[in-house]
């Protein structure tokens, strides 16, 4: 269809005028103080000395007065100051990039498919018309324990799987950041589908030798949105403990859940998961107030288990056959889009503009008191944010989220190419998010991030941060996981990849 021609003047008539509005909106106090204090200015300046001695006169203030209006006012400020809650630094990050050996190229995967599944050819076609519209790449990772035909889960090659990931996230946050294993005070480790005994944390106090008062800590069941949960529980934790510093591991090992079996609910998640993770360094010290690089403004979880279809929208189990495997449900997208309203129904208030929120208002008046026939005013978080990091939970979630918060293509530009270089590498993708706007050179001080996550329960969680100071692309940091391909990307990705 031919686009219809715009009238130009017009369109940027009424966008000096938004513009405007919004000006005006959100510095009306300025706009009403400053002319109160400029008169007040105005008319001590024109008042003689002698007028401006007889006021001070006419308080009848003495001594006492001004004491104890001095202790007023500077135990006021000090309980302010004392109640306020410590800021949290997020000093750097680092994330795993997997070795060439584990990429899994379509033949590859198409071939492992026919012969595990060689008396099912329709669960094989299903497959690959997945795999052909889920916008990954030829270069993402599985483990080696799912190369082998049939693949070998078995709680080694899960340990190995395990030690990959999070040792090397770690060793190489550790370079990074100079950090010294026995400074760390607290560690949150969390992966939703692999709970070994011992733990996962006490796997990385293990090798790295941390101290015995460590306060550490093991998630897990928690979903693609539990790195947002590790981050919430590290930030209160060092809300109580002054001085101190948190590592956060996110990842998800892939080893013991490979699916086997032929239903194609279950089989969604073989075509979209591959291998990933993150290890993040969180301090409330001031000292590291020069050199982190993001500061944490907000975290805003909702849940919405209490609900049964949500509930069970994607749940482990087991097939008639007995193997197990995640079901994703079909109204999954539907659940998604409403614990999303939920989310947003909080976190706008927290970081829109008053011309947003004064916006939503009145829209809300005219619909619900009035019975306006209109639709519901959709606020641009655009206003708010300068990046999106949206869940890589695969196309049809970058999308929804696209369409629903009205962001352009290069808003979600870095969710599209992690899903396209790495996949859904679960709790960790939106770190591999942050690391693509970082590589391109974006990311400024004074930026504001959202990184938006979803997963089991069902759970829609968000963090806010803000740039603490502009992050240089050059030269590119050799642990950035994107610092081999950064040059090839953005790519179009087609709709559809024939194979």
């Amino acid at each position: 269809m031919p686009e219809k021609s715009l009238d130009y003047p017009h369109s940027i008539k009424l966008r000096y005028v938004k513009l405007g509005y919004q000006y005006l909106i959100n510095n009306i106090l300025t706009f009403l103080l400053v002319p109160i204090m400029l008169t007040i200015l105005l008319r001590i300046l024109q008042s003689s000395p002698d007028e401006l001695f007889s006021f001070y006169d006419s308080l009848s203030l003495t001594s006492i007065h001004i004491i104890c209006s001095l202790f007023i006012i500077t135990y006021v400020t000090t309980c302010y100051i004392m109640s306020r809650p410590r800021t949290i630094y997020l000093v750097d990050y680092a994330c795993f990039r997997p070795p060439i050996t584990c990429r899994i190229p379509f033949a590859s995967f198409m071939e492992h498919a026919h012969l595990i599944l060689s008396d099912e050819p329709k669960s094989v076609r299903f497959q690959m018309k997945i795999l052909e519209r889920s916008g990954l790449s030829e270069e993402t990772a599985l483990p080696p324990a799912m190369h082998y035909i049939p693949p070998t889960p078995t709680m080694d090659l899960a340990r190995e799987e395990a030690e990959l990931v999070i040792f090397s996230a770690m060793d190489s946050l550790l370079a990074k950041t100079g950090l010294k294993p026995k400074d760390i005070d607290v560690l949150v480790v969390n992966c939703s589908l692999f709970s070994p005994t011992p733990s996962l944390s006490a796997m990385v106090i293990n090798k790295y030798k941390l101290r015995s008062n460590i306060k550490s800590f093991n998630l897990s069941g928690m979903g693609c949105s539990a790195g947002v949960i590790s981050i919430d529980l590290a930030r209160d934790i060092l809300q109580q403990y002054p001085n101190s510093n948190a590592v956060v591991i996110s990842t998800e090992i892939l080893t013991p859940n490979g699916y086997l079996g032929k239903e194609r609910s279950m089989l969604l998640t073989n075509c979209l998961f591959r291998m990933g993770g993150a290890a993040i360094l969180l301090s409330n010290r001031k000292s590291d107030h020069r050199r982190a690089k993001y500061r944490l403004s907000h975290i805003v979880r909702t849940h919405k288990g209490a609900d049964d279809r949500s509930f069970r929208c994607v749940q482990q189990q087991e097939d008639p056959e007995g193997k197990v495997g995640i079901n994703l449900c079909i109204d999954l997208m539907q659940v998604a889009g409403d614990a999303l309203k939920s989310n947003i129904t909080t976190i706008g208030p927290l970081v829109l503009p008053a011309s947003e929120q004064l916006l939503f208002l009145l829209t809300l008046i005219c619909r619900k008191i009035f019975k306006a026939k209109m639709k519901p005013y959709i606020p641009d978080f655009k206003l708010a944010f300068e990046h999106f990091c949206i869940h890589a939970g695969g196309r049809a979630v970058i999308d929804e989220l696209q369409n629903n918060l009205q962001l352009s293509a290069e808003h979600v530009e870095a969710s599209r190419m992690t899903l396209y270089r790495f996949g859904n590498t679960s709790s960790s993708s939106l770190w591999y998010e942050m690391s693509y706007i970082e590589a391109k050179g974006r990311m400024k001080k004074g930026d504001r991030i959202w990184q938006i996550a979803f997963g089991s329960g069902f759970k829609c969680n968000s963090a806010v941060w803000k740039c603490n100071r502009t992050i240089k692309n050059t030269p590119i940091d050799e642990h950035n996981p994107w610092a081999d391909c950064i040059d090839r990307y953005p790519v179009d990705i087609p709709d559809v990849v024939r194979l």
